[in-house]
C-alpha cells in the first residue's frame, strides 16, 4: 500500500510537470508565432518601430508576471494555513464543534462504554475465547496481546547477553530471530528447547484463525519465563 502511494505520488508530480511543460511550450510557440506575424505584416518588416510586436510582448510578459504572482500567493496562503494547524495534541473544547456534534459524540461514547461493559463476562462459567476466565489468575488478560508482548522483553534480554544480536523484525519466526541464544537453552526429553515451544505458541497467536486457548497461553508463557531465566 505504501509503495502504491509513492507510485501514485510520483505519477501525479510527473503529470503535473508534463502539463506545465506543455502549457509553457504552447504559450511560447504562440508568442513566437504572433511576434513573427507582427514583423511580417509591419511596413518595414523589422523589429524597430514595431508597435504590434511591443504590444504582443508586453501582453505575454504581463500574463507571465500575473501567473507567477498568483502561484506565489497560492503557495504562501497554503503554507500559512498549514502553519495555523496545531501540531500538538489538545483537548477539543466546546467552541471547537457545534452543540449537535458534541451531543452525538457523547451519545456514541456512552453507547460504546455500555456495549463494552455488557460484553464482559459476568460469572465464572462464561468462557470468552482468547481471554482469561473471570475469577482466575488470568482474569482480564487477553492471551494474544500478553504473549506477544513478551517478544520485545526477551529481545531486550537477548541483546544484553549478545550485544550484536540482530534487530527484531515484525513477523520473524522466534526460532530464527533468537537462533543465537538457542545453544544456551536446555533440552527436554524430546530434544526440544523452550524456544521451540515459545515459537509454536507465538505462531499460533499470530497466524491461527482460532483464538489462543488457555492451555496454549500457559505453554507459551511458561516457555517465555524459562527463556528469561537462562
Amino acid at each position: 500500500m505504501l509503495l502504491s502511494q509513492r507510485v501514485l505520488g510520483t505519477l501525479s508530480n510527473a503529470s503535473y510537470a508534463l502539463f506545465v511543460l506543455l502549457i509553457t511550450t504552447a504559450i511560447a510557440l504562440s508568442c513566437a508565432a504572433l511576434l513573427s506575424q507582427a514583423v511580417r505584416t509591419a511596413p518595414n518588416r523589422s523589429w524597430s518601430n514595431n508597435l504590434n510586436a511591443v504590444v504582443i510582448g508586453a501582453s505575454y510578459a504581463a500574463v507571465l508576471i500575473a501567473s507567477l504572482i498568483l502561484c506565489a500567493n497560492r503557495r504562501v496562503a497554503v503554507r500559512l494555513r498549514l502553519q495555523r494547524i496545531s501540531k500538538a495534541h489538545r483537548i477539543i473544547g466546546k467552541g471547537d464543534a457545534p452543540q449537535s456534534v458534541r451531543k452525538y459524540v457523547t451519545q456514541e461514547y456512552i453507547r460504546a462504554c455500555l456495549v463494552s461493559y455488557e460484553s464482559l463476562p459476568k460469572n465464572h462459567d462464561v468462557l470468552h475465547g482468547g481471554w482469561g476466565r473471570p475469577g482466575t489468575k488470568y482474569e482480564g488478560i487477553r492471551f494474544k496481546d500478553h504473549l506477544l508482548d513478551t517478544i520485545s522483553y526477551i529481545d531486550e534480554l537477548a541483546h544484553k547477553v549478545i550485544p550484536s544480536h540482530p534487530p527484531l523484525k515484525p513477523h520473524a519466526r522466534m526460532l530464527h530471530h533468537f537462533r543465537f541464544i538457542l545453544p544456551l537453552l536446555p533440552l527436554d526429553k524430546d530434544g526440544l528447547t523452550p524456544l521451540h515451544y515459545y515459537d509454536s505458541a507465538i505462531q499460533i497467536a499470530r497466524n491461527s484463525s482460532v483464538l489462543l486457548s488457555e492451555q496454549e497461553f500457559e505453554l507459551g508463557t511458561a516457555a517465555a519465563k524459562e527463556i528469561m531465566q537462562q
